[in-house]
């Protein structure tokens, strides 16, 4: 059974993790492992002491902790995410400006990073594997809901995602790759 998401409701900790390359760095971090800072510098094309700086940011929110089992010596540090899975609402921040200010620019980060993994597989699936092509979905559709039942349809949802994640990968020698799925359901007019 895999542990339920970390609810953030303070807007230090949803600045510290909705910042871009931070971002970058706790999806780097939740798809390859504990890294250092070298190595986490590596795979963004940031310099070390960016790097660096930003690991702070995340532990100081409780994002990130570091996993010193893993250090050769004590100058090495390796960090690793402290929870996979977060949850927030923009309801959370309601009564406080800065708060609000906080999670609307978060609101449309998130969406803006969403929608770059999509728009990034779409720049080069000419030249990818026919298959991972295939298997590659978008999908939309409109419902008439209640807001109980939004809410229902979402605990189902990210549920299901959970439950995929929390698969792992087989060791059965296929070829799997990490994989980006969002999700939205809001309501809207056509």
């Amino acid at each position: 059974m895999t542990e339920p998401p970390r609810s953030i409701t303070d807007s230090r900790v949803l600045a510290a993790m909705s910042h871009p390359l931070r971002r970058r760095l706790l999806d780097a971090l939740t798809v390859d492992g504990p890294s250092t800072a070298t190595m986490l510098a590596e795979r963004t094309a940031q310099a070390i002491g960016n790097v660096s700086h930003h690991m702070k940011v995340l532990a100081n929110a409780s994002l990130v902790e570091e996993a010193p089992e893993l250090a050769r010596d004590r100058r090495e540090r390796w960090w690793r995410v402290a929870d996979t899975s977060r949850r927030w609402s923009s309801a959370s921040f309601r009564g406080d400006p800065a708060s609000v200010a906080v999670a609307d620019a978060a609101k449309s980060l998130n969406l803006e990073h969403q929608v770059a993994k999509v728009r990034a597989w779409h720049s080069q699936s000419e030249t990818a594997d026919h298959d991972w092509v295939g298997a590659a979905f978008s999908t939309d559709m409109w419902m008439q809901l209640t807001a109980a039942e939004l809410n229902e349809l979402s605990e189902q949802l990210i549920g299901l995602l959970r439950d995929w994640r929390a698969r792992g990968a087989a060791d059965d020698g296929a070829e799997r790759r990490p994989v980006f799925v969002f999700t939205h359901g809001v309501p809207a007019s056509p």
